[in-house]
């Protein structure tokens, strides 16, 4: 086991969560009070689904609702970070469109079994990854539209359609929320050795199995994020993400 659940690391955790809150508001960043709560409702939430795993993974219909409940969780979650209005919603597509496909494969392929304990992590690990996308390539490029305003009413004016006038001037702030996924996979075994690696390898499975499970992983989130950053970047061009006021 490579950390040992008692006192010790109860303490150690409220430490770095406090070092963490500490820092980011001595250095004026904002999200302190974030950083606390968001630490808390870790503890309280994983200790909610370890509790309750057991049961999930031994029914097919609880598995399906536990994974909606992610789902639902990582659209909302990803909506509130794009926009205050009620476009919001329209990040569960970009999720979706990532998440289903490769999901799907992994299933009718028998790569992966309906089994909880199998498809819980996989699926976690996509719809966190798309969660990623979304937000990085959503605010990018609605962040790029708002500074950039000017040249959209220019471009526009010369005669691209609104939609394609958006998209020339947000298309690379969008693509850079590739970018994260893109040094991970590059330096995978140089620089880090991701969770599902070690994990694998605590659990006993050799290290060429451990680093097929790894590499699975990485591609699967490249293709997921890839999808998920297109989707989002056509729903910014569309004008059906937008942080105007809901009319």
């Amino acid at each position: 086991m490579l950390l040992p659940v008692n006192l010790t690391l109860g303490v150690v955790l409220a430490v770095l969560l406090l070092a963490a809150a500490g820092v980011a508001a001595a250095a004026h960043l904002g999200r302190g009070r974030e950083i606390l709560v968001a630490g808390v409702r870790a503890a309280v939430q994983l200790a909610v689904v370890a509790s309750a795993i057991r049961w999930v993974v031994g029914s097919v219909p609880l598995l399906l609702g536990f994974l909606l409940l992610m789902y639902a969780v990582a659209v909302r979650t990803a909506g509130r970070r794009l926009t205050p209005n009620g476009t919001w919603w329209w990040a569960g597509l970009p999720i979706a469109a990532g998440v289903t496909p490769v999901v799907a494969a992994l299933l009718l392929t028998g790569l992966v079994p309906v089994k909880g304990i199998a498809l819980i992590p996989v699926t976690g690990i996509l719809i966190g990854g798309a969660l990623t996308a979304t937000v990085l390539g959503g605010r990018r490029a609605l962040d790029e539209l708002t500074v950039r305003r000017g040249e959209v009413e220019a471009a526009m004016a010369l005669g691209l359609l609104d939609r394609d006038a958006r998209m020339e001037v947000a298309r690379t702030a969008a693509s850079d929320a590739l970018l994260p996924g893109l040094d991970q996979t590059r330096t995978v075994g140089l620089v880090t050795l991701p969770g599902a690696f070690v994990g694998m390898l605590l659990g006993g499975a050799s290290p060429v199995q451990a680093g097929a499970v790894q590499l699975f992983v990485l591609v699967a989130l490249m293709a997921v994020q890839a999808t998920a950053v297109s989707v989002v970047l056509e729903l910014v061009a569309r004008g059906r993400v937008h942080r105007d006021v809901a009319g």
